[in-house]
């Protein structure tokens, strides 16, 4: 017999597995247990009560051809609802960035900020200096490298008084330069005015540019896309309010196509008066390649002030279409009928009303997918200046002169002594880099402090290295010591940004790290990378990633960063302060540690808020 307890009280059972009873506060039940029936009857009275039912047995039973047939067709259904409402997601977007560039809001131009000159000091000359003297020295010639240090002391004031000065003179340049090309751009100078509207039209949707200045009215061309290669269908709802697709009418798709070049004119026209400050009004034509023709012409011209534009007030996408109000002299290739509707057609300006219209129309090239987005043959054909390639990274107008050339360019009246190379220290060529795993540390060597060679080698997508100097806490003590591209260099000249460039398949940005020449309040460099914010792509995307590092006496380092498909900014290693055998070092340790938000969350960690 067996007793269990439960909420409905006290169960026993008597009997064999067979047949048994059960007493419990439910009542009391014999079931006869035999076979796939069984007879269960109840011993309390008049609830007694006799039941006969067939054991539950599973079944697996095939779906019917109709069912199969059926779920096919939802199948194709969902299917097909969700490629319509990808559809109609994707015309509503791109509707919305054609018709709604005039809503934009351009900075207006102001004189150029010439960036200040690093301020360097003198143990970042002595680092520079000492890493010159101690090359070939071998680490047990006492002797020598006594000399060498001496000899670094003796340069470092002369070497930093000369960078300097040098440095001084070309902001000084920089700085006259710059006023002399505001005074001419405020003055309507037509080469500057075309550069730097040029520039600025450069990332336009519709293609632009500035073909000449006549006192203060610039002269712009167009190219607006062809109404050929405009959507003929449109988002729409059946009788039943349900989402579709419908074609869209003649007129509707030249309203479509009207709304966004006014847009783009007006996008234009509100970019070149913010471009230039002196320019008080902007004669306008449109081209675009005419439907029956299929040959260039003009679809639109006028003149409008800057008063005009700027007084107006853009809130909507229809906003786009009082372009043909607020200029003096327009003329449009669409008109309005007497019933208020537009016309079905394009039909080609009258160039001879505008002087000089007929000559930018002879020289346009008519060439095939001529609506891409450039107007590069065009441009070159009316002689206009070229935007120059954003692609090209700047070259740093403050890079130091290296101590080397510094001292081959300097006379002097006493010879220098050669170093000296004992016989037991011969000059040996720099050794294999030691690959480092992620959490291993190192002392670096004394060597290493006059200036460690830092590189950071990827291919497949584009990162940047990022320096953070910080104290003891972890944060930096002041904006000054974030290195970044904005900022190549901090700390008197002991941390520096060299630059990117193409090293056969690779790109390798390069920085120097003068470890004796830091302030004592910094403890800790952290050497991150980030990714590049306008892709959003992550570390996965780099490929053969590497961070190398190297002394002037030979000894390197290298580590491979893991390529996270989470993070899009990553610390790649750390250099900190450490006391080892009594004495102060440096160590480096490999991290390869990121943030999944980039370089914004990565700045916060380190004390930084990027605006």
């Amino acid at each position: 017999m067996s007793v269990r307890v439960s909420t409905r009280g006290v169960r026993t059972s008597v009997g064999p597995r067979a047949a048994r009873i059960s007493v419990g506060s439910g009542g009391a039940r014999i079931s006869s247990g035999l076979g796939p029936f069984y007879a269960s009857s109840s011993l309390r009275g008049s609830r007694g009560r006799t039941t006969t039912r067939r054991s539950p047995r599973s079944r697996t039973v095939a779906p019917s051809a109709a069912q199969l047939e059926r779920a096919r067709r939802q199948a194709e259904r969902a299917q097909q609802e969700a490629q319509r409402d990808a559809a109609i997601a994707e015309l509503r977007e791109l509707r919305r960035q054609m018709t709604e560039v005039h809503l934009q809001s351009f900075p207006a131009a102001h004189p150029p900020v010439i960036p200040d000159v690093p301020q360097l000091g003198l143990p970042w000359a002595l680092a520079e200096a000492q890493a010159f003297h101690l090359q070939g020295v071998g680490r047990l010639a006492r002797a020598e490298r006594a000399a060498a240090k001496q000899r670094a002391q003796q340069d470092a004031p002369a070497y930093l008084a000369a960078e300097a000065a040098r440095l001084q003179a070309i902001r000084d340049q920089m700085a006259d330069e710059a006023t002399q090309w505001w005074q001419a751009l405020l003055a309507g100078d037509e080469d500057i005015v075309c550069e730097a509207v040029n520039t600025a039209f450069s990332d336009n949707p519709a293609a632009g540019c500035a073909v000449g200045v006549d006192g203060s009215v610039l002269s712009v061309l167009i190219r607006h896309q062809d109404l050929d290669t405009l959507p003929t269908q449109t988002p729409g709802l059946t009788s039943g309010g349900r989402p579709t697709l419908k074609n869209l009418t003649k007129r509707d798709r030249l309203l479509w196509w009207l709304t966004s070049m006014g847009s783009n004119v007006i996008a234009t026209l509100k970019e070149g008066f913010a471009t230039a400050p002196g320019i008080t009004a902007i004669d306008l034509a449109v081209l675009t390649r005419l439907p029956d023709t299929q040959r260039l012409g003009f679809v639109a011209y006028g003149r409008w002030t800057r008063q005009a534009i700027e007084s107006t007030t853009w809130r909507v996408a229809e906003d786009a279409l009082r372009f043909l109000d607020l200029g003096q002299d327009v003329a449009c290739a669409v008109t309005t009928t007497a019933s208020g509707n537009l016309s079905s057609t394009i039909k080609p300006l009258d160039t001879s009303r505008v002087p000089g219209l007929q000559d930018l129309l002879d020289n346009a090239q008519d060439e095939p997918d001529s609506s891409g987005a450039t107007l590069a043959d065009l441009d070159r054909a009316l002689g206009a200046n070229t935007p120059p390639d954003n692609g090209t990274p700047a070259s740093d107008p403050y890079r130091l002169t290296p101590f080397a050339e510094w001292k081959n360019a300097t006379p002097t009246t006493t010879p220098q002594p050669a170093p000296l190379l004992p016989p037991s220290a011969p000059l040996l060529p720099p050794t294999a880099p030691a690959a480092l795993v992620a959490g291993q540390t190192l002392v670096l060597p004394e060597e290493a402090w006059q200036g460690l060679r830092i590189a950071f080698r990827f291919t497949g997508a584009d990162a940047d290295l990022t320096l953070f100097l910080t104290t003891d806490d972890g944060r930096v003590a002041s904006d000054a010591d974030f290195v970044f591209y904005n900022q190549p260099n901090t700390a008197d000249g002991a941390a520096r940004l060299l630059g990117k460039r193409q090293e056969g398949p690779h790109t390798v940005e390069r920085a120097t790290v003068h470890l004796s020449a830091l302030p004592d309040r910094v403890q800790r460099v952290a050497i991150a990378i980030n990714m590049d914010v306008d892709t959003g792509l992550t570390c996965a995307s780099l490929t053969h990633a590497a961070l190398d590092m190297d002394s002037p006496a030979g000894a390197a380092w290298t580590f491979t960063p893991p390529a996270d498909p989470h993070i899009k900014a990553m610390v790649i290693a750390e250099l900190y302060r450490h006391t080892h055998a009594g004495q102060p070092v440096w160590k480096l340790r490999a991290l390869g540690q990121g943030w999944a938000d980039g370089l914004d969350a990565l700045a916060r960690a380190y004390g930084v808020d990027i605006a």
